[in-house]
């Protein structure tokens, strides 16, 4: 490290210092007026004199949601953590400030460390400042997964419990309503949730709003349950309690569940660092090869370097998103994207912009449109067909400029090196010694004074500069041999510097680029559809277990449990929902249309039993195999869980893998040997010649 950098250092420091100072004095004004007074008031009398990491989160949350850039995360974080802390604003404000602290600690080592590195390439350190803010994603995504699977583990504890309560007490809700009392789990406010629901004047109307904002879907399929036991009341099978039975069902899915998410997190736990780590190692890796073999220099700073290393950072971009993607596409997280008034939106509503999508969103009733309107539903995604075509749109403006943008700096690179590199022939032995190099800048600020003097003339001869040079002070004394050298030297830098500008095959393989920014996001919604078909086998599974539950409810018939299957459905949404619109024109003709529209095998199956339990056999008869082979599904749904594990780690491997191998084939060993070589054969030739 230079003394340049660590004056920066001391320099950053020193401003960073100010701005504190500065921010204190303004937040304690703002803290006179602002709700950090309310708090105040609230803690007199209560407050103790030692240090209050509750407070203190408090009042972080309250400056977190005053800076603007920092607020996106901060609604981001609450709208899940909402969620999971049921109303309780004072645990959902502690867990938002606190994660995103956690989250902050973390990343802004990480942003020094990158300025610091690579403070002489200010377009990798652009693009890995702007990596780096993806990376925030992550790490609150990864927190808010942790508190998901703490409640989910909970959950098993919580059911358990219920389980002796209703022994005790032989009514639901009165089960519900103890163990959530006696509890201090965080699933003991979803507890309290569902008592508010299975005692208010409409029950069935609140159910349904739950169900919107459960944390997962076994709570959903606790809620429901309770809600028909308490209704329809609760009956013996083979001596057992259905409602016992029932539950004892849903524990066996969320232990699979539990066991899928810890195997999933094992595999994929070092993937998303593993696929982002080259980005951080292509400085250092290029200074040690510079260092070590001086003969690499000419690549590494020059423009073929630059191109290889814009390529890994390419490459680890789409691996990193194909990673999450990969891991996150199993998981029962909610999605916590605006989907109410994002930034797609707010263009959308401007005319001119609206006038120019509406060019390229395909025309209602063609055969585009409903194949664009089926990719999004398969891939389950947010997006709004507008929205989606924004995100094209602007993702191919913004590659197509950048692309621009990035030849344009290639070409200021390889113009850049001709006039500040010492000029020497390779060594490929060492690097040059002091004197060495003075020596060689000399003689590059002398060709610099040619460079300038021709530059830009595309049709200067080598007589043109054999004249100059003779002319000037520097070669007043040099014999014919060295001038006839100075000039092929300076006539090739020449020709280097002439050759360095926009070119239009650049200009056309913007345009490629552009295009394939503008197919990006829906190869990655092609992708989510191939992820999201691994876990067919693994949802209807789900279906089968829920049927289980419900098909021994007395008033239970196929249309409610078709409403059912239709709640709990990810991958199958769309002809389920089909199906239960359908169902009051005709059941036989819904389940028949459902069963055109789905492909899979053993869903096929289950539309059949349902087929067959509306018109001729009663549901219990219709689904008996579920119930005499549960051990059998139980056993094949583990066996399913792990061929769908292994299918997504070596699939997560393979691309969390790629940037790694690129960087070291690709920007170290074939650079070191295709240089390395080339150096020796100039080498041999020369000393052939003498």
């Amino acid at each position: 490290m230079n003394s340049n950098i660590i004056f920066y250092i001391m320099g950053g420091a020193a401003g960073a210092f100010v701005i504190i100072i500065i921010l204190y004095f303004v937040l304690s004004k703002k803290m006179q007026k602002s709700e950090y007074k309310k708090i105040q008031k609230l803690q007199q009398g209560t407050k103790e004199n030692k240090f209050s990491a509750e407070v203190l989160y408090q009042k972080l949350y309250l400056t977190y949601v005053k800076i603007p850039f920092i607020k996106r995360y901060v609604l981001k974080l609450r709208r899940r953590l909402e969620i999971i802390n049921v109303d309780d604003e004072y645990n959902t404000r502690k867990s938002t400030a606190k994660i995103l602290t956690k989250t902050l600690a973390i990343l802004v080592p990480i942003i020094i460390l990158t300025i610091m590195f690579t403070a002489g390439n200010y377009l990798l350190m652009f693009i890995l400042l702007i990596f780096e803010l993806f990376m925030i994603d992550t790490f609150i995504d990864g927190s808010v997964d942790k508190i998901d699977d703490k409640i989910l583990k909970e959950q098993i504890d919580f059911f358990a419990e219920i389980r002796h309560a209703y022994h005790e007490f032989n009514m639901v809700e009165e089960a519900i309503y103890q163990v959530s009392q006696d509890d201090e789990m965080s699933v003991s406010r979803q507890g309290e949730k569902i008592y508010e629901i299975l005692i208010s004047d409409d029950p069935e109307t609140e159910l349904e709003k739950y169900y919107d904002i459960a944390p997962n879907s076994f709570l959903k399929e606790f809620a429901g349950v309770s809600y028909l036991t308490k209704e329809f009341g609760d009956r013996k099978v083979n001596g057992a309690s259905l409602y016992l039975k029932n539950l004892n069902n849903i524990a066996q899915e969320m232990q699979l569940e539990i066991l899928k998410r810890d195997k999933l997190n094992y595999v994929f736990q070092s993937l998303a660092i593993i696929s982002i780590a080259p980005v951080l190692l292509l400085e250092p890796l290029k200074n040690w090869s510079i260092d070590n073999f001086s003969f690499t220099a000419s690549w590494y700073l020059g423009k073929p370097g630059m191109i290889v290393q814009i390529l890994i950072l390419i490459l680890t971009f789409i691996s990193y998103i194909l990673v999450r993607k990969l891991k996150d596409n199993g998981s029962t997280g909610i999605n916590t994207k605006n989907t109410e008034n994002p930034w797609q939106a707010k263009l959308y509503s401007k005319k001119p912009i609206k006038k120019i999508v509406d060019l390229f969103i395909p025309k209602v009733g063609t055969k585009e449109y409903r194949k664009v309107t089926q990719l999004l539903k398969d891939a389950a995604s947010h997006l709004k067909m507008e929205w989606l075509y924004i995100n094209r749109l602007t993702l191919c403006i913004i590659t197509f400029i950048a692309s621009l943008i990035i030849f344009s700096y290639l070409h200021t690179i390889a113009i850049n090196y001709v006039y500040e590199e010492p000029t020497t022939d390779y060594d490929i032995i060492g690097g040059l010694s002091e004197e060495d190099e003075k020596a060689a800048m000399e003689v590059t600020e002398q060709d610099n004074v040619f460079l300038d003097r021709f530059r830009g003339k595309l049709e200067t001869t080598e007589a043109q500069i054999e004249i100059a040079v003779r002319d000037s002070k520097f070669y007043e004394e040099s014999s014919d041999e060295e001038i006839t050298v100075a000039v092929e030297r300076i006539y090739e830098k020449l020709q280097i510097v002439n050759s360095e500008y926009m070119q239009w095959f650049e200009i056309l393989l913007s345009f490629v680029f552009a295009i394939i920014a503008y197919m990006a996001p829906i190869w990655i919604l092609m992708f989510q559809v191939k992820m999201r078909q691994l876990e067919m086998e693994d949802e209807v599974m789900q279906f089968q277990t829920i049927i289980l539950m419900l098909m021994r409810i007395e008033r239970v018939n196929v249309e409610i449990i078709l409403e059912w299957l239709e709640r709990y459905s990810n991958i199958f949404r769309a002809p389920i929902t089909k199906c239960v619109n359908n169902y009051e024109a005709g059941a036989w003709e819904a389940l028949e249309e459902m069963k055109d529209d789905v492909s899979y095998m053993p869903l096929i199956r289950i539309i059949e039993s349902l087929q067959a339990a509306v018109e001729k056999i009663p549901i219990t008869d219709a689904f008996d195999e579920l119930d005499s082979e549960r051990d059998y599904y139980q056993e094949k749904r583990k066996e399913s869980n792990e061929r769908l594990i292994k299918r997504k780690g070596m699939i997560g491997k393979a691309i969390g893998f790629a940037p790694m191998v690129c960087m070291f084939v690709g920007y170290l060993i074939i650079p070191l040997v295709f240089i390395g070589l080339t150096s020796m054969n100039s080498s041999f030739s020369s000393m052939s010649a003498m």
